[in-house]
């Protein structure tokens, strides 16, 4: 996985920068905001994604960590691919994509080519907690994580902020598996 990318701007084309890292130049499809910043010929990192099809690896890159992690939410729900996910990310901030999801906003999701009302509704239905998650406080990205990992394996919003408050400190996956022994133990 390639999961942050230095280089020097050396095309913009459509929806996409190429980015020269060593002589080697690195195709990376972006969201409006990053390719309307980026200048030609200046050096830019990237944080990026690299999505792996049968016929194809493409690279989408972002501005932020927290642009990625939108990214790949969104890709996760079934359905939404990787530019329609792009798509969404154009449109306006992470904040007001968040917003839009957390509100049950469709007609916002909407307005992205290939997404639909359906589509729309399986992202507001799938991400809402969890971008309320990472929205409502948590200290760091390593809390939205670990609040992530507990969410996903089936435990409701309070029962994993509640087992992080008990996770203390370390890497996320140590805080993960502490939060776990704290929920066995209360669930027991």
């Amino acid at each position: 996985m390639i999961g942050r990318i230095t280089g020097t701007v050396v095309e913009k084309r459509g929806k996409s920068i190429t980015l020269d890292v060593g002589g080697v130049g690195y195709l990376i499809a972006t969201t409006t905001d990053t390719l309307l910043s980026a200048k030609e010929s200046e050096l830019l990192t990237l944080h990026t994604h690299l999505a792996v099809r049968e016929d194809a690896l493409e690279l989408y890159g972002f501005g932020s960590t927290d642009e990625r992690a939108l990214f790949e939410q969104l890709i996760s729900v079934s359905g939404v691919g990787p530019k329609s996910a792009l798509g969404i990310l154009s449109l306006s901030t992470v904040e007001q994509v968040r917003r839009a999801i957390r509100e049950g906003d469709a007609e916002s999701l909407t307005k992205v080519s290939g997404v639909g009302k359906k589509s729309a509704g399986k992202i507001i239905v799938e991400l809402r907690e969890r971008v309320g998650a990472s929205e409502e406080g948590t200290s760091s990205g390593a809390d939205g994580d670990v609040l992530d990992a507990l969410h996903s394996l089936g435990y409701s919003l309070s029962e994993a902020r509640e087992a992080l408050k008990r996770a203390g400190k370390g890497d996320t996956s140590v805080r993960v598996k502490e939060a776990l022994r704290y929920l066995s133990s209360h669930h027991a």
